[in-house]
């Protein structure tokens, strides 16, 4: 990510240490990741300690230190998703991608996470894709599904 895009964000947030949980969200949303330059740059113009700044990017799960897929994959672990079979989406997605619940593959293709409810338990189990919802999954068709964002 460029400094200068870093810039822009903390400046729009007046460069104030009471914005750094937003300028992370800017950076997060901008990039899909945190990389440790923009924390250095977000410590530096902020006057806030990159010891700070660390625990608040490794503390929410919202934000990731390392490079993300461009696909997100979501797949509901929650009660009525599991006892639907959502293990077996959940196998089929890891044998499909090669990757395991929170890991990213070497292409940085997919990032796999597993997630206690989606909200749409009626449609069980789901599998999301970048926000959209894939109800009543089986894992024919979860693997049709992640072909079409390849």
């Amino acid at each position: 990510m460029e400094m200068d895009k870093i810039d822009q964000i903390i400046d729009k947030h007046n460069c104030e240490p009471s914005g750094l949980l937003q300028i992370l969200l800017d950076i997060q949303s901008e990039n899909s990741w945190l990389p440790r330059e923009a924390l250095g740059r977000v410590s530096k113009r902020l006057d806030v300690p990159l010891t700070r700044i660390q625990h608040i990017a490794t503390f929410y799960k919202a934000f990731s230190l390392v490079p993300k897929g461009r696909h997100k994959v979501h797949i509901c672990v929650g009660t009525a998703c599991h006892v639907r079979g959502a293990s077996r989406i959940l196998d089929t997605v890891e044998e499909a991608t090669g990757i395991r619940p929170g890991e990213t593959d070497l292409e940085l293709k997919y990032s796999l996470e597993t997630v206690n409810c989606l909200g749409c338990c009626a449609l069980g189990p789901v599998m999301e894709v970048d926000g959209k919802v894939h109800g009543k999954m089986t894992p024919v068709k979860a693997s049709d599904a992640l072909k079409t964002y390849e």
